[in-house]
Formats: structure tokens, sequence, C-alpha cells
């Protein structure tokens, strides 16, 4: 079978502009926590803005939610006032604000603002990043922030305060390359996105980002789309376990995103990384289990191609193994 085919297949039915209504329910909901943000905080916070995979167009559309990070001034909650008490007044404000109409949660960095059900059975989740200037008046310059860690975060232990990053150089870190490589990118890092949705995998979206990107700079990631793909796939393989091996915070040079992982974490992200390529490698069909086509919009690609109503290929059962 044309593998490649296949992969770009994959990303066709998985792009996000395909649940158009559904999107508009999230920038709906999106919003509306920004407004309220501004409206309780007023001149205490900068304007919140999006992050995350919607923000560098590397969103798929079987699960995606909007990332609204919160960006507040130095003295916000007074002069001595700690990034916990700024995360738990946040948290606060959210339960009393939303706490009707969603669960709110408790999150590494975060708090998930998870609205109940819709009339169409669609559940819209926001999740909002408190940050906080380093010094007072200073972000409109710098945009670095510091974030308060509520849980353990891999090696970041739990009540850490001093967690600094700029997430505006982390957006740039994808949407600044040039279109070439930016687009190789993008489509490694929604088909990596696909595997980590349909698999349950815990990895964060950031995290496998850095490694794509990595792994563009250090090798030759070129061929067609699987054989890019494959070259990643090995070089996460071959690096994920090595003590030496960084994956520096854009945002943060001194941050270590392997960090975010235990070591056991580490060697399990290096053996489903060696498993999927053997699997592939023993059976071309195997691809279908790793990177499938979303079922939903699977006819509306086909007819593109012009083949007959169906899957452009019989997907086998999927199994347990990688």
């Amino acid at each position: 079978m044309d593998k490649s085919k296949h992969l770009e297949s994959a990303i066709k039915t998985h792009q996000i502009t395909r649940e158009e209504s559904l999107l508009q329910k999230f920038k709906d909901r999106n919003k509306e926590v920004k407004e309220a943000l501004e409206r309780y905080y007023g001149d205490k916070i900068y304007s919140p803005f999006n992050s995350g995979s919607y923000a560098k167009n590397t969103a798929v559309n079987t699960k995606f939610d909007f990332d609204l990070v919160s960006p507040f001034k130095r003295n916000a909650f007074g002069s001595n006032g700690t990034l916990k008490e700024m995360y738990e007044d946040v948290h606060d404000f959210l339960q009393d604000e939303f706490g009707n109409s969603a669960y709110i949660k408790k999150q590494k960095v975060s708090i998930g603002i998870e609205f109940y059900s819709d009339s169409d059975g669609d559940v819209i989740k926001i999740d909002v990043v408190p940050g906080r200037e380093f010094n007072q008046d200073q972000y409109k310059d710098d945009q670095n922030l510091n974030l308060y860690v509520y849980s353990s975060y891999g090696l970041f232990s739990a009540g850490s305060d001093r967690l600094k990053t700029n997430i505006e150089a982390q957006k740039s870190h994808v949407n600044d390359r040039a279109t070439n490589e930016k687009e190789k990118i993008r489509k490694i890092i929604r088909l990596l996105k696909i595997w980590k949705i349909e698999h349950g995998k815990k990895y964060k979206s950031f995290f496998l980002e850095l490694f794509v990107i990595k792994a563009v700079e250090k090798v030759d990631v070129s061929g067609n789309l699987w054989e890019k793909l494959k070259t990643v796939l090995q070089y996460i393989r071959d690096n994920a376990t090595v003590e030496s091996f960084t994956l520096k915070d854009p945002g943060n040079s001194s941050n270590n995103l392997m960090d975010t992982l235990e070591d056991f974490e580490r060697t399990t992200l290096s053996n489903e990384m060696k498993n999927m390529l053997e699997r592939i490698e023993d059976n071309d069909e195997n691809i279908k289990v790793y990177f499938p086509e979303n079922e939903k919009f699977v006819e509306e690609e086909s007819n593109s191609y012009g083949s007959k109503s169906g899957s452009l290929y019989s997907v086998p059962p999927k199994t347990n193994f990688g």
C-alpha cells in the first residue's frame, strides 16, 4: 500500500476546519472566558491570548481544546502576593463564574474549564493558564511569565513557583519558520497528535512539537511523507533515553522539556517508537492502526480522490501493541 498517501489522507480527515460548527463553539466559549477574566480583574491583567495547537495551526479535530494564557501584572495580588495565590484566586473566580455550567479542575499549570455536554452532545474545554510578569509593567516589553506548578510535572515538583517561560516565543518557534519547513513540521506534529489521541498517550503536545522540530534541525528529514515521519520516529526512539539529550523551551532555555518525563516514561517513549517502526516494517497495513483516518470524514476524502465511496483502504481492527 502507499503509506504516504494514507498519511496524507489521515491528516486531511483530521483537519480542524472539517468541524467548523464545533470550532465556532470553542471560539465562542473562549471569548466568553476571556471577557469574564478581563471584566473581573480589570487593570490587574493584560489581554489573555490563545496558545497551544490552535494558535500554532497543528490542531486535529478528534480532540482539541483552547489554551487561554492570562498574563497578570506583578502586583495584581499584592506587593507580596505569591504565584500560588494567583493560581488559587483564578481557580476560585472561574469556579464562581462557571461552576454551574462547567466542571472546574486544577491541572499541572492550568485550570481546566470543561463545559457540560450541550444539546448536540459536544463538550467544550478551555484551559486557562495564569502567569505573572517578572517585574511590574515589564510584560509588554519581554512577554516573560512565571507560572505556578500545581501538581508534579515530571521532574518539576508540585508547588514550584518559578516556572519561567515565554509562551509567545513558544508559538513563534513553529510559526516563524520558513514556509516549506513549517509545513513539513506541522504535518508530522499532526500525525503524532493523531497517534497520541487514538492510543491515549499522555505526552504533552508541546513536548512532541519540540521533538519534531529538533529532529528537523539535527537530521535530514526528507523524502515522501512516510520517509519524513519514519526519520522523526527513529530520532525520538534513539534519543528519548539519552541522559544528556535536551529539549530546550524556546521561552526559557533553562527549562528542559525532557524533565517533564520520569526516567521510565522516557524508556516507554523510546520503546513505543521502536515497536511502531517494527510493526509497520513487518506489515504496511499497520500504519492505519497507528495513524488512522477520521472515519467521520473518510467518505468525503475518498470522493476527493475520485474513488468510490468508503475508505481508501480497508482498516484492520485495532490492536493493543505499541
